[in-house]
């Protein structure tokens, strides 16, 4: 079974886990809540192994007014699928798949109608990495293109599509020493 659970991104000087509409959980690496490697700028992204406190909506618009800063939430259903909804501090919202041919069987929507919005989709993403300093020289093309693409685990799929839109890579983990 893969992961199932939502992937929360956002910016702060803080761990974005002391943002209030998480009321005070905990990172808990026995399976709750897990920090990704950080990205520079303070870009992070934390995985809820359990269900987020409030509706995907609610904690995206209550997280980026706490950073007033764009946000995403990626609700990933068995690493299969995702559905990404993006928020900007002045209320522009996009959402979009990933694995489109999984997300239409899962939907039971024709693979043909969610293709046919990849195109707005994938504007709404850019123009969200460009409110948050980003994308400004990324093809809507290669957007495009990530989405329509497929990965087994939608997670690798999220961070490619945050990598595409500009944002700053993690950097690698420091080699360790031999023992």
């Amino acid at each position: 079974m893969g992961f199932t659970g939502e992937l929360v991104f956002g910016r702060s000087d803080r761990p974005l886990l002391r943002a209030p509409v998480f009321g005070g959980a905990q990172e808990d690496d026995a399976g709750g809540i897990t920090s990704w490697r950080p990205r520079p700028g303070g870009w992070q992204t934390w995985q809820f192994h359990r269900t987020l406190p409030g509706d995907p909506d609610h904690v995206l618009r209550a997280l980026v007014e706490w950073t007033c800063a764009p946000a995403c939430i990626a609700s990933v259903h068995d690493s299969d699928v995702a559905l990404v909804v993006g928020l900007e501090p002045g209320g522009e919202r996009w959402d979009a798949w990933l694995n489109l041919k999984t997300a239409a069987a899962m939907t039971d929507r024709p693979l043909p109608e969610l293709a046919a919005h990849v195109t707005d989709d994938a504007a709404g993403a850019l123009s969200w990495a460009r409110s948050a300093g980003f994308g400004e020289n990324v093809a809507a093309a290669t957007i495009e293109a990530t989405l329509h693409s497929h990965d087994p685990f939608a997670e690798e799929l999220f961070d490619a599509l945050l990598n595409h839109l500009g944002f700053p890579p993690a950097p690698a983990p420091e080699p360790q020493p031999e023992a």
